[in-house]
């Protein structure tokens, strides 16, 4: 009989706002069902006044459900956290400790590690040192059969954490974080792995932790770091997850590779590694091994061999958009294109009004060449899209609406990328979401949720059907499409 997987809540930076986050909870679970512990990283008490606070340590309030804590990050949150070892703080909330690791009843391993990185002795009561960190590796990577732990906490981003992998955004993963987290999960290898104090949320893609046809495969890490509770910007600081303990999980399961994994952001070179050197991870390729040297005054154009395109005698010249084989209702240089439904042309694509749109303002964004999906577009074709959606979230949020953003790539020539603004008073991103979700557990459909900042291109492949849905917070959702599929889909839902 297969191990029930165990449902775990994970969150940011709660900096005091107890109420909103356990409301927050307790709404989650009236909706999708109980989950078995939330934990929490980052600053869990703020500068905000105790009062609130007095409620659930006095018991008047109380969390509701089993909450762990990591400790303080700074001077001031000390006095929260009377003993190193971990106590309880409240009714169903325990603050873990200084560092070790928590096994649950179900076999589940978290491996915590509290405060921010400081190099100087002595170490302020706030922080952890070198020491900690290899006393913690020491305790847990002695033993041969040692192959990971399921989830490791820490406060800050581990450093290069962005390497090889998806856009941090704001945050520059090769100043920010520390170093010697980056140590620490090398070694650990932990199936997830949690952060916070940048009030950003970020997926990155899965990596990694074995060397491609040098070692044995292994489970892939994912690094997700989460924003603050309540932050007026919207972004995630909740994230819900299932989990089976890695110990209870068949071998081939546990290592699988998903789609979309990517290298090990920490990864030493071979030399570096023969010697043992704990070493920062390797600087991404530099810029100058694209078309375009950024490091060049005024961009010049390089070519794909590297040399400058000033030099060559045959300059390459721009490749013509893809053509058509027959009559396309929707590529523009042809003669059944409903021109009046334009609205703006840019370089590689265009903007046009939906006939029969589902309001007013329904648009689509569309390749000036013929393209059936996203995944066939090729890169400028891209970027030029990812401006066009940027622009017009921008737009219908000054206008009090969010956009919808989906694909179908079935039974379509040519891409047709639908953009849905739907009012905020109207109903939440979480509203739109589960409508989507129940409509497709009606079809009997599976409607995956996927990275945010992943790229559909490497999760499926050219020719193959499947209908994609973007929202505004930046969700995605996939279905991979293998018989009928109900052409409606998409327009009801909304």
């Amino acid at each position: 009989m297969a191990q029930k997987p165990l449902r775990v809540l994970a969150c940011g930076d709660v900096e005091g706002k107890f109420d909103v986050l356990f409301n927050r909870v307790r709404a989650i679970q009236k909706k999708s069902g109980s989950f078995d512990l939330l934990l929490c990283v980052g600053n869990f008490f703020g500068s905000t006044p105790d009062a609130e606070w007095e409620e659930y340590k006095t018991g008047i309030k109380k969390a509701p459900i089993q909450t762990y804590v990591l400790g303080a990050n700074n001077q001031e949150a000390i006095k929260y956290f009377q003993d190193a070892d971990g106590c309880e703080l409240a009714e169903n909330i325990t603050y873990l400790g200084r560092k070790g690791i928590f096994t649950g009843s179900s076999g589940l391993q978290v491996v915590y590690l509290s405060g921010t990185e400081s190099l100087n002795e002595p170490v302020p009561g706030y922080s952890f040192s070198p020491k900690d960190v290899s006393s913690l590796r020491t305790m847990l990577c002695s033993t041969a059969q040692f192959k990971g732990v399921d989830i490791l906490l820490t406060s800050p981003w581990p450093k290069y954490v962005g390497n090889f992998g998806n856009s941090s955004g704001e945050v520059d993963t090769k100043k920010c974080g520390s170093a010697l987290v980056s140590s620490l999960v090398t070694d650990l290898k932990p199936r997830y792995h949690f952060a916070a104090l940048e009030k950003t949320y970020y997926e990155r893609l899965p990596y990694r932790n074995h060397v491609v046809l040098q070692e044995n495969a292994q489970h892939v890490t994912r690094f997700i770091a989460l924003a603050n509770v309540g932050n007026p910007e919207k972004k995630k600081y909740l994230y819900a997850f299932s989990i089976v303990p890695m110990k209870l999980m068949d071998a081939a399961e546990l290592v699988k590779q998903p789609p979309d994994v990517t290298e090990n952001p920490y990864r030493k070179s071979g030399k570096e590694a023969s010697m043992g050197k704990q070493t920062p991870a390797p600087e991404e390729e530099s810029a100058c091994q694209f078309f375009f040297d950024l490091n060049e005054k005024q961009g010049r154009k390089r070519s794909s061999t590297g040399r400058d395109s000033k030099s060559s005698p045959h300059p390459k010249q721009p490749r013509k958009p893809p053509q058509p084989p027959g009559p396309c209702w929707f590529c523009l240089a042809s003669p059944e294109v409903e021109k009046h439904l334009v609205v703006n042309i840019g370089t590689h694509c265009y903007l046009a009004l939906a006939k029969g749109g589902l309001s007013d303002d329904h648009v689509l964004i569309l390749p000036i060449g013929h393209y059936q999906s996203v995944v066939e577009l090729s890169a400028e074709v891209v970027e030029e899209v990812e401006k066009y959606k940027v622009t017009l979230r921008r737009f219908f949020k000054s206008r009090g609406k969010r956009c919808v953003l989906f694909e179908r790539n079935y039974k379509s020539h040519h891409l047709q990328l639908q953009v849905i603004p739907v009012p905020l008073s109207c109903c939440t991103t979480d509203d739109i979401k589960d409508a989507f979700i129940t409509q497709a557990e009606q079809q009997q459909m599976e409607l995956l949720e996927i990275p945010e900042h992943s790229d559909i291109k490497q999760i499926t492949q050219p020719g193959a059907a499947y209908f994609y849905v973007e929202l505004d917070t930046g969700e995605k959702l996939f279905h991979r499409i293998k018989k009928n599929f109900p052409l409606q889909f998409g327009r009801t839902e909304l």
